[in-house]
């Protein structure tokens, strides 16, 4: 198997939220936007680990940023899995496996991705030591930010690139981040019992509702800037999933189910997209 059709298997594993929007992707963009998503995926396993320690995680992340860091027109073959030798057996597979993520994007934008993946994985390390410890709306701002609204203006970068396609930075950000709160509200049980809670002091489930929302409010004029064709599709889908997961919420439940969320993006796709 090419490693393009292997991430295509690994993202499918992985991400039921991301797969069919990447695997509808035209060639080209369909690597790079993989790449970035399944190196972010491989640092995001790390900060989500339930068995690894704050130290333990901080120091896997800096291993990867600073290797990302040193690249040039590509990596050693060994140049990540020196520092994760003793960890290898509880590290997903996707995590593992970075080094072939972050040569999958075409040569001319991975650097791009190597630098945002970087960067993340040095805040995130930063968080990790201080046990994502927020306690207000600007320790939420920034922590959202820096693992989510860096992504969107990476791929108003991925975008441009591609095709040309402007975009406005400020509307990315509020994607990345209103997508990202969403996460927030949907795993807050799930947080609370492994001893980490994103919620501001004071903050009950409508105040971060309000927050996912306002900025849900920016990531829809982001996309319905975009003009036609792939970054549209691209956004479209998580964005729906992401305010269907908000609908769900208010009534009740904990999330949508596997089976709402393959009927809403076949419903998506059947009515807006043409593959191939």
């Amino acid at each position: 198997m090419d490693l393009r059709s292997d991430a295509l298997q690994i993202l499918k594993e992985t991400s039921r939220t991301f797969y069919i929007p990447i695997s509808i992707l035209p060639p080209g963009l369909q690597e790079a936007v993989a790449s970035a998503y399944l190196c972010m995926r491989a640092i995001d396993e790390i900060e989500d680990h339930p068995e690894l320690d704050n130290f333990t995680k901080t120091k896997l992340l800096r291993i990867i940023s600073s290797t990302l860091q040193a690249g040039v027109d590509g990596f050693a073959v060994d140049a990540f899995s020196v520092g994760f030798s003793e960890y290898e057996n509880s590290l997903e597979e996707v995590t593992v496996r970075v080094r072939e993520w972050s040569l999958l994007a075409p040569e001319t934008i991975a650097p791009r991705i190597w630098d945002a993946t970087a960067a993340m994985a040095d805040r995130m390390a930063y968080w990790a030591e201080r046990n994502w410890e927020i306690y207000t709306e600007s320790d939420l701002d920034r922590y959202t930010f820096g693992v989510a609204g860096a992504v969107g203006l990476l791929l108003s970068d991925l975008w441009t690139w591609y095709d040309g396609t402007q975009t406005n930075r400020t509307q990315a950000i509020g994607f990345g981040r209103g997508l990202q709160a969403v996460n927030i509200l949907r795993n807050h049980q799930e947080d609370k019992r492994r001893g980490v809670n994103f919620f501001p002091d004071g903050w009950s489930t409508t105040n971060l509702n309000d927050y996912a929302r306002r900025n849900l409010v920016l990531a829809d004029a982001y996309t319905k800037s975009l003009p036609p064709g792939p970054a549209l599709d691209f956004c479209q889908i998580p964005l729906t999933l992401a305010h269907g997961t908000l609908d769900a919420l208010a009534n009740g439940r904990e999330k949508l189910t596997r089976n709402e969320v393959i009927a809403l993006i076949e419903q998506f796709i059947s009515v807006n997209v043409k593959v191939g």
